[in-house]
């Protein structure tokens, strides 16, 4: 399957890394191929220069401790033509997951909690592991 994973999970794999976090990746490396936008992997090193400057350093080690396609974040796009999101912050990620025929999107993000989409199918680490775990 093809799972394009959000910025709040690749913090809390990064910066908060356990056990949880070890088992979803390991379940992401062996069965799946896993997909990041540009605007994740920018909003990831964003975030972590903002709340832990020291580890800005480590994510390009991060990045490439597994394996996954960068795919394009389209800089414009017509709003209108996709599923309504409550924060409007959000919807490139929705957008690209949708240009590049992910199966799957995994966020903590409750702001897509609502978004009225068959494909991706929108699950939360937790849920994802319950299905696929």
């Amino acid at each position: 399957m093809r799972i394009m994973l959000d910025t709040n999970l690749l913090i809390s794999m990064f910066i908060f890394p356990n056990d949880f976090m070890n088992r979803i990746k390991k379940v992401l490396c062996s069965d799946h191929q896993i997909l990041l936008c540009t605007y994740v992997v920018d909003e990831l090193k964003e975030v972590v220069a903002r709340k832990s400057p020291a580890r800005s350093a480590d994510i390009d080690w991060f990045l490439q401790s597994f394996p996954y396609t960068l795919v394009y974040t389209p800089e414009q796009f017509d709003a209108e033509e996709y599923p309504k999101i409550r924060d409007i912050a959000d919807l490139p990620v929705l957008v690209s997951a949708i240009l590049e025929d992910a199966d799957i999107l995994i966020t903590s993000d409750k702001d897509f909690t609502d978004v009225e989409i068959e494909k991706p199918e929108i699950l939360k680490p937790h849920d994802f592991m319950a299905i696929y775990g």
